[in-house]
């Protein structure tokens, strides 16, 4: 069997999966005919947008996500009001996140900067306007603690507005639109993501 590998841009309001015991938008809602057995690798939440990795091969999320090597995974982040460098800095240091009722996780991002709001970044329904208090971040994350990135910027008073993952390792959500999906070759898609496909002896 001929394994397949997409990339799609998950719209805001679309859950990470093809079926669901109640009413939401599903992966099988997107304009494209995906071959039997396509499954989502890793997951983003209703709330969130962009790149979200597709693939019939199963293997992918055990080289991915069982590796040696943590993989990084970007995301672009709006949030509510103005940031200050102390509290920047408070972010690359490191905060403490609530991962169970009684216990706490020190949240590291192995990089974060101040950015600005990319021009070609599609608008979103219903967003606030674009000259409201807000500051656009960039983080990298190596770790995947349940709603890590709200949570890490909810504990320094700055509620997260939007959020897209624009990369996973070297592969780039690049210039899809929300909704839209894109196909990859084998070879491609396995060296963007840094991982090898085990040989058979």
């Amino acid at each position: 069997m001929k394994h397949r590998y997409f990339i799609i841009n998950k719209p805001t309001g679309m859950v990470s999966q093809f079926i669901s015991s109640v009413p939401v938008r599903l992966l099988g809602d997107l304009a494209f005919d995906f071959p039997e057995g396509t499954h989502a690798i890793g997951r983003l939440d209703n709330h969130s947008e962009g790149l979200l990795i597709l693939t019939t091969n199963k293997i992918v999320t055990q080289l991915l996500f069982c590796g040696e090597k943590p993989h990084t995974r970007t995301y672009l982040v709006r949030v509510k009001g103005k940031m200050s460098a102390s509290t920047l800095q408070k972010l690359r240091s490191g905060v403490p996140i609530r991962i169970s009722n009684d216990d706490y996780y020190i949240a590291k991002p192995t990089h974060v900067e101040i950015v600005e709001r990319p021009a070609s970044l599609a608008d979103r329904p219903g967003e606030l306007p674009i000259d409201a208090p807000q500051t656009w971040l960039l983080i990298t994350l190596t770790e995947g603690k349940y709603h890590q990135i709200r949570k890490m910027v909810g504990a320094l008073k700055h509620r997260c507005q939007r959020l897209i993952r624009v990369s996973i390792e070297d592969l780039e959500l690049d210039q899809l639109l929300p909704g839209e999906v894109k196909e990859l070759q084998e070879d491609y898609f396995f060296s963007k993501l840094n991982i090898s496909y085990p040989v058979k002896n």
